[in-house]
């Protein structure tokens, strides 16, 4: 029987669990105990060891004799991936791939080293006024080194910037953050696959998030409506992306803005699957390719490449909050439309969402069409 380890324990990698249960693979789970470990008792074996002590869990996993190593929708766990792959010569990237796809301002300057266009920015541990001169508001500060928008807020004015660069630090493990000028345009993402350095385009995702200042997701939708034209320009955007971060192996996930003149500005990329259920359920759904077992079959190199996609269809997430009251009726309905494949209601209060940490429930659909619930 193969042994793999799953780096995380929340609900968002429960899909990878099953998946790999459902392959008969002996399941090895590294994380925190608390109340958000439900893959604990999926899991064969369950360490209670932080995803970030790499040291540990390289000498659990020798011991172990794993066959492969993985995570989904979560930055913090890749360079410990890439620590265990190496030293034990599994499939996975370089310590320098797992750099510069998880460090924001590492990832910015091979951006700006390979000619991508990204937003115009700055790395900061502090406030100062000067470093600010040339910067055109509002801007957008972030943690260089977390995801889910946590620590993500939007500023108009300079006056603002202090108290927003002290809440951002306050989320980022190394206590610094980004501050990037705003852009003005439409979120995407892009769902891709590498496999020995070939990379493989699967699937491009509209996004739809709260107004300023948080910008946190409430909409996924694939395939993202594009035009032919813009399309392609995407896709070499993108693989100039995947090779400037060194990335060789594996799932990735690239974020990306396009302003009102098609200009295409990089935001970020994720050397692992895309959250919120893109990853997990919305591949699957749109494009007929198992996504997780593709994540699975990568980290036990034992990939079919290329892959060939299945049945086209539309699929998405709308996820419950304040901002999305109007979804309740499909949430509490016995019957709900038959384009609802998924639901899951996990709090019963309605927040106002300061990062996807405050979303109350989400709602998965497969449909002919796009599904575009309203007020």
């Amino acid at each position: 029987m193969k042994k793999i380890a799953i780096l995380g324990a929340s609900y968002l990698q429960l899909p990878i669990v099953k998946k790999a249960k459902e392959n008969g693979i002996e399941v090895h789970c590294f994380a925190w105990d608390d109340d958000k470990a439900v893959c604990k008792k999926e899991v064969d074996f369950f360490y209670n060891i932080s995803v970030l002590e790499k040291e540990m869990i390289l000498e659990k996993c020798r011991e172990i004799n794993i066959d492969g190593i993985t995570t989904i929708a979560t930055d913090i766990c890749i360079p410990t991936i890439s620590f265990v792959a190496n030293h034990l010569n599994l499939k996975g990237n370089s310590l320098k791939c797992a750099e510069l796809t998880t460090n924001k301002s590492k990832m910015r300057a091979s951006f700006n080293q390979n000619n991508i266009l990204s937003p115009k920015f700055i790395t900061v541990s502090g406030f100062n006024e000067s470093d600010f001169k040339d910067f055109r508001f509002p801007v957008i500060v972030k943690p260089i080194d977390r995801s889910g928008s946590l620590g993500v807020v939007k500023v108009n004015h300079i006056d603002e910037l202090a108290s927003s660069i002290i809440k951002s630090i306050k989320f980022s493990f190394s206590k610094q953050c980004i501050v990037e000028e705003f852009v003005f345009g439409r979120e995407i993402s892009v769902e891709t696959v590498s496999w020995n350095g070939a990379h493989r385009i699967i699937a491009f995702t509209d996004k739809i998030v709260t107004k300023a200042p948080f910008f946190v997701e409430l909409e996924h939708h694939q395939p993202a409506d594009l035009q032919p034209k813009l399309q392609g320009h995407i896709e070499d955007v993108v693989i100039n992306v995947l090779q400037s971060t060194q990335v060789e192996n594996g799932i990735s996930h690239v974020e990306l803005l396009i302003d009102q003149n098609n200009n295409i500005y990089v935001i970020e990329i994720g050397s692992r699957m895309g959250g919120d259920f893109i990853g997990s359920d919305l591949v699957s759904l749109s494009t007929g390719i198992d996504f997780l077992q593709i994540c699975l079959d990568i980290s036990l190199d034992q990939l079919t490449f290329p892959i060939k996609p299945g049945k086209q269809s539309f699929s998405g997430v709308y996820f419950l909050s304040e901002e999305t009251s109007y979804l309740l009726p499909y949430f509490n309905a016995s019957s709900p439309p038959a384009f609802i494949v998924k639901k899951e209601r996990f709090d019963h209060l309605l927040k106002a969402v300061e990062s996807s940490n405050d979303r109350s429930g989400y709602m998965i659909y497969q449909a002919d069409k796009k599904i575009i619930l309203k007020k």
